[in-house]
């Protein structure tokens, strides 16, 4: 029996920009990697094909590739015990666990999911008894979870079944191998590889066709932007308007019962990507006015790439996340700053980042771990807030392996302690501040067009704690609940890639028998994870950018508010000798955690010709749980072993 593995994507072709690509290149070809020069030796030797049905969006076909030009093909040999991961993880999170609290070490979590020798050995049998591949050209990677031959593309088209092409990328110019077509391997061997590379994945993940409704295609990734930013022209006379005109630091800590003097002095980590910056004079401005004690201060730069916070770039997200989080946690706590560079286009900030927290993840052939150098050699934090989202959740061959994978990846840094919290984003039910929703034809489409509700990564991992967006109602005051976010839809649904885990069983099927609307089966998937789980203050907060004061906000915000509350919670645990909390989910959906909330019942999170969902009683995918208490959670948090 054999097993396919293949991609169904759309074309484009621009000739044109690869020959004057490749007259640059050629140009100086002595001093390209070789796995470049590799590539572009194929391209140059290749003779030209009829162009495959179809083609990776954001990809041009350019040749067919030489059968006689070698190539390091690479087998991802499928991890051991990751049906397990879920029981492993509620044994060190369920608050009934007497292991409550036991996070693995680094090494326990690399030898539990190494591939097994069975694993090793039957993909090792096929390549050299099957196959016929001389064993001197197969090589085992030193964490064991890669096979790599040195091939021909002949001898690799013939292993797996497939063609072989070059491509140029749309973006940025740069090209690759791989097979879009598919490829295939025995029943037997494909339960044991859970990725070959370079056959089907190219790049990010973008197997859906994206386009806005004015034909411009959607950014690949960004933060939540749903939110307007509005420069203020009189802070004084705002400072007299109450907190659901200008969200202070003072409003937070009201609405959230959030007094805090830090113990331990532990370090939290709030994460920026690509060209996303602050500036410390706009840290100071904001500072000088809510937390002079802060003055001068600057997070830890823990540069991820390259990564590098001076630059020009856009400050608003990071300007938003690390006032907000140092102002609210104070000198007492340390803040560091995972800067991740994006070198190239193809690199998933995900995978960078996973990749600098576990140096095993750098081998892996997945989407975008070529070319990475800094592998597990990062401090690893208890507490990284992600303020972003990088790919719609959407179910699809070709990509859904990779995020998969990525999730997993979480899951396992979890078991160590570490607390991933990720904005729920501002879409509402559509995917991001573009309103992306899926057409019946498979086309992802910005605009809120009528169609199937999409999720986004990474806050649909259940393994991260997704954060939804609050406002409080016009004319309250923060002694009532708020209400989900109007000047911007807050995300929330049902995951397309992760069924629902147990620990949300109960509060997401209360909610889908009694309060879902009456939509069609395939609007969105009642099986899935469900998100957010928690919610936070969105909009509108007072933050400084470039020089001035402004009212910014989206669920962007939400993250790092509630980041925030659970360094205080590790804080206070660290200092009575306990361990951090690590992975929080099943904590907060148990009946110990049932009064640390404040239950969000007001607003809707409409897209995709629809009025989304509502909030209600009880879990919500608008509000989650509703918005924290501190105190309360400090209590239920510090009763665990």
């Amino acid at each position: 029996m054999l097993a396919r593995s293949t991609s169904l994507l759309s074309a484009e072709h621009h000739d044109a920009a690869i020959s004057q690509m490749l007259c640059s290149v050629l140009c100086g070809l002595s001093c390209l990697p070789m796995s470049l020069l590799l590539v572009i030796l194929i391209t140059i030797v290749a003779g030209v094909a009829a162009t495959p049905p179809q083609v990776p969006a954001g990809w041009s076909l350019y040749h067919r590739a030489d059968r006689s030009a070698l190539i390091p093909l690479k087998f991802s040999l499928a991890q051991s015990n990751l049906d397990k991961l879920e029981a492993f993880l509620l044994d060190i999170a369920d608050p009934r666990s007497p292991n409550y609290g036991r996070h693995w070490s680094y090494e326990q979590v690399k030898e539990t999911f190494r591939p097994s020798t069975e694993t090793v050995g039957a993909v090792h049998e096929w390549l050299t008894h099957d196959a016929g591949i001389d064993i001197d050209k197969i090589r085992l990677s030193p964490n064991g979870d890669i096979l790599q031959v040195d091939v021909t593309v002949g001898e690799a088209e013939s292993l797996l079944q497939a063609e072989y092409y070059v491509y140029s990328d749309d973006e940025d110019g740069s090209v690759r191998l791989g097979c879009h077509d598919g490829y295939t391997l025995p029943e037997h061997v494909s339960k044991h590889i859970d990725l070959v590379w370079p056959t089907t994945h190219f790049g990010r993940p973008r197997s859906h066709a994206r386009r806005s409704e004015s034909g411009v295609p959607s950014s690949r990734f960004g933060r939540e932007s749903g939110a307007p930013t509005i420069p203020i022209e009189n802070l004084a006379s705002l400072a007299e308007s109450g907190c659901d005109v200008a969200v202070t630091l003072d409003c937070l800590r009201a609405l959230y019962n959030f007094d805090f003097t830090p113990v331990s002095g532990d370090v939290n980590t709030v994460a920026e990507f690509g060209a996303n910056v602050y500036r410390p004079s706009d840290l100071d401005l904001f500072f000088e006015m809510y937390e002079p004690d802060q003055v001068g201060h600057t997070p830890t730069l823990i540069s991820v790439e390259g990564g590098d916070p001076t630059v020009a770039g856009s400050l608003g997200e990071p300007s938003l996340d690390i006032e907000l989080m140092m102002g609210l946690l104070g000198p007492g706590q340390n803040l560091s700053l995972y800067q991740v560079a994006q070198p190239s286009a193809s690199l998933d900030p995900t995978d960078e980042l996973l990749a600098a927290l576990d140096g095993s993840y750098c081998s892996v052939p997945a989407v975008s771990t070529e070319g990475i150098t800094d592998c597990g050699d990062k401090l690893q934090t208890n507490v990284i807030s992600i303020s972003y989202h990088f790919n719609p959740d959407l179910n699809d061959p070709s990509i859904s392996p990779v995020v998969q994978r990525q999730c997993t990846e979480f899951g396992k840094l979890t078991l160590t302690g570490i607390t991933f919290i990720a904005s729920s984003g501002d879409g509402g039910v559509a995917y991001s501040q573009s309103h992306e929703c899926l057409l019946a034809n498979g086309e992802l489409v910005a605009g809120n067009p009528n169609g199937s509700f999409v999720g986004q990564l990474p806050a649909s991992c259940p393994f991260i704690t997704a954060v939804g967006a609050t406002s409080v109602a016009p004319g309250a005051s923060t002694d009532q609940v708020e209400q989900s976010t109007t000047d911007f839809p807050s995300g929330g649904g049902f995951s397309n890639n992760f069924v629902r885990p147990a620990w949300q069983d109960v509060a997401v099927q209360n909610y889908l028998d009694n309060f879902v609307p009456d939509y069609a089966a395939s609007v969105f998937n009642r099986s899935g994870r469900a998100y957010p789980d928690v919610a936070a203050n969105g909009w509108p907060l007072v933050i400084a950018e470039g020089g001035g004061f402004v009212l910014s906000g989206g669920t962007s915000a939400s993250a790092p508010i509630f980041a925030s509350v659970i360094a205080a919670v590790n804080d206070a645990r660290i200092a009575a000798g306990k361990s951090p909390v690590g992975f929080i989910n099943p904590a907060l959906y148990s009946d110990a955690f049932a009064g640390a909330f404040n239950d969000v019942t007001v607003g809707t999170n409409p897209g995709c010709g629809t009025e989304g969902f509502p909030a209600a009683p009880g879990w919500d995918p608008v509000s989650g749980l509703g918005t924290p208490n501190l105190e309360k959670l400090k209590a239920a948090f510090l009763a665990l072993p």
